[in-house]
């Protein structure tokens, strides 16, 4: 899967929650002093050329939408940070923020239980 860029996974939020529109729609979601329009348009294109984004025309406008859903783009890039970054290894991962994170105690607990329940479905599934 595509790593996208800061400007790409931006435009790519707004389109996943708005699941289609034109650049004026894109744009309305953007905090003033909002990118000019054919820098959005530019962006937008890209997307098209990546294969994440396609359109539909009506007449000399386009409407876009993603080819790709938030979650699934969600998880290319966790299996990639795991990849690159943690060797596949989730030992690896905890160790990281156990070492690098100010962890709440109430958070521990939950991911606690979260591996709990995930360990008694390899159990008994």
């Amino acid at each position: 899967m595509t790593t996208l860029t800061k400007a790409e996974e931006r435009i790519m939020k707004i389109l996943w929650k708005i699941e289609k529109g034109f650049i004026n729609d894109i744009l309305e979601y953007f905090p003033d002093p909002k990118p000019p329009y054919n820098s959005v348009s530019t962006i937008v294109r890209v997307l098209v050329k990546k294969e994440i984004v396609s359109f539909k025309k009506y007449g000399n406008t386009y409407e876009y939408y993603p080819l790709i859903t938030k979650e699934d783009y969600k998880k290319g890039q966790m299996s990639r940070l795991l990849k690159d970054y943690y060797n596949n290894s989730l030992k690896q991962v905890v160790n990281f923020f156990s070492e690098n994170k100010d962890l709440d105690i109430d958070e521990v607990d939950e991911v606690m239980k979260m591996l709990n329940e995930i360990k008694d479905k390899k159990k008994n599934g």
